[in-house]
């Protein structure tokens, strides 16, 4: 007996199907809400929500926008966050690579115990390491061309360092896993047409983790752009804060204008925004590959 559905009858809706796209409806709504009441109340002014509270509509300006980039400097601290992102992820990806490479291709004694110790370290708060790592850096001295302080504080290596050292573990444990799913019989192809480990890793393994490398790629560069709170401690001088810590200048002493933050927030928001968007179809496929192996 056949059980096909004729094309003019439809599925019945089981309420279980029903619960669940209330229940993702819901979480989406949840979800975008905060974005959504930012990116409105940054298009009104101070004045007007004063008076007749931020429940309400109306005052619309585009004056927050215009006064967030002078006052925040946005310009020129979206230079700065250049500065720290970019040579961070490539370092990241790069010697993340290396180990995964290791880890996934050559049988050791601690093969495992590496993978951990690189895993286990995204375990540890940050916060827990913040005055041996404060002391550290204002004791170890670079040359004055790194540094106007000449010292790993208030410099943009130091945020570097930090923000690849947390980062590695896991892009380590990501590309690891995918890289023992690549065929041995690439390798052992390889080492037949004499091909050295060096080679291996840069012509046969790198170009097969281009999906990964592109997802692992857009996820650094927004996790290491929205980085707050090494920057806030680790410098001292304005005029090198990235621009997430930019935003400190839009609070007043006695009062702080929401409308205004929100502004600046957007305003922030958009290079990250710009970068998943350009990057998704790498990014969807770097997360799904392999969902179809057995």
């Amino acid at each position: 007996m056949s059980t096909a559905v004729s094309p003019g009858r439809r599925r019945p809706v089981r309420p279980a199907r029903v619960v669940l796209h209330v229940f993702l409806g819901t979480v989406a709504v949840g979800w975008l809400f905060p974005l959504l009441w930012a990116v409105l109340t940054s298009f009104r002014s101070y004045q007007y929500t004063a008076v007749h509270g931020y429940v309400s509509f109306g005052g619309w300006t585009i004056d927050n926008y215009v006064t967030a980039w002078q006052t925040a400097e946005f310009g020129k601290h979206f230079l700065n966050s250049v500065y720290i992102t970019v040579p961070a992820v490539l370092l990241t990806l790069f010697l993340a690579s290396c180990v995964a490479f290791v880890i996934a291709r050559f049988s050791w004694r601690l093969n495992i115990a590496l993978l951990g110790l690189f895993t286990a370290a995204n375990l540890l708060p940050q916060q827990s390491l913040l005055i041996p790592l404060f002391r550290m850096f204002t004791e170890i001295p670079l040359p004055a061309w790194m540094s106007d302080s000449e010292l790993l504080y208030d410099s943009y290596w130091g945020l570097i360092l930090v923000n690849v050292t947390f980062q590695c573990g896991f892009c380590v444990f990501v590309l690891s896993n995918y890289m023992k799913a690549l065929p041995h019989e690439l390798y052992e192809a390889a080492m037949v047409d004499g091909a050295s480990v060096w080679r291996q890793y840069w012509q046969v393994t790198m170009p097969l983790c281009r999906p990964a490398l592109a997802a692992l790629a857009t996820l650094e560069v927004t996790w290491i752009y929205n980085e707050f709170f090494w920057a806030t401690v680790l410098m001292r001088s304005g005029d090198k804060f990235p621009v997430t810590s930019s935003l400190n200048n839009l609070r007043g002493q006695f009062f702080t204008d929401n409308n205004l933050v929100s502004a600046g927030s957007v305003l922030v928001a958009i290079p990250t925004l710009v970068i998943f968007f350009l990057l998704q179809k790498q990014f969807v496929r770097g997360l799904t590959l392999g969902a179809s192996k057995g």
